[in-house]
């Protein structure tokens, strides 16, 4: 096997910190919500003074927003990008696969998902948090649809399926499989869930 010329990169010393100091906080927002984030209760989390931590960001706010790309990077690397990566039969295993990473996203941290609990706090649609979130949460529908537009062209699903509207029954079922499984009305596996995708995907079939 030859030896790749491609350079190297290695983060430097303040990236590092910072990247340690954006796992902290994504573990705790998932915990406690983007709102209990605070420079100070950071600080103590990662060990650092409240200026040295202060400095990476230089005030809550952008400390808020940086968790929330940070969030959306995570997602992209545990749920999307697998999915883009494999070889699959179908543009529905594909969408199968991304929807079994999307189930599994939760359980790679400690708490609920950051975006959903993100949404139940109120903001004006001006704020940059929110806009932040507006972005990350577009780029995932956003790639769902294009899922769905690829089989109307490749001739899996209906020409006249309404892409949105199944995106919207998607994340309807997502939504409501987080909240029966919080009351104990859905199984660990999503079983509701798959239930609701299964009958969809007969709907959108040609």
């Amino acid at each position: 096997m030859g030896v790749s010329n491609e350079p190297t990169y290695s983060l430097s010393k303040r990236e590092q910190t910072r990247l340690r100091i954006l796992e902290a906080a994504f573990d705790s927002a998932s915990v406690y919500g983007l709102e209990s984030l605070t420079i100070g209760s950071l600080a103590r989390d990662v060990k650092m003074s409240k200026s040295g931590l202060f400095a990476h960001f230089n005030s809550r706010e952008n400390l808020q927003i940086a968790v929330v790309h940070f969030a959306g990077e995570r997602f992209i690397e545990r749920v999307i990008t697998p999915s883009r990566e494999a070889d699959h039969a179908s543009i529905e295993a594909k969408l199968q696969h991304l929807l079994r990473n999307w189930m599994g996203w939760h359980q790679h941290f400690q708490g609920q998902c950051l975006f959903l609990d993100a949404w139940h706090e109120q903001r004006a649609s001006n704020d940059p948090i929110h806009q932040a979130l507006q972005h990350v949460t577009r780029q995932w529908l956003d790639y769902l649809a294009a899922q769905f537009e690829k089989g109307k062209h490749v001739g899996e699903f209906r020409a006249d399926l309404d892409t949105w509207q199944a995106v919207y029954q998607l994340y309807g079922h997502y939504l409501s499989s987080q909240l029966f499984l919080r009351l104990s009305l859905e199984s660990p596996e999503g079983t509701r869930f798959w239930h609701g995708v299964e009958q969809l995907l007969a709907q959108s079939r040609r």
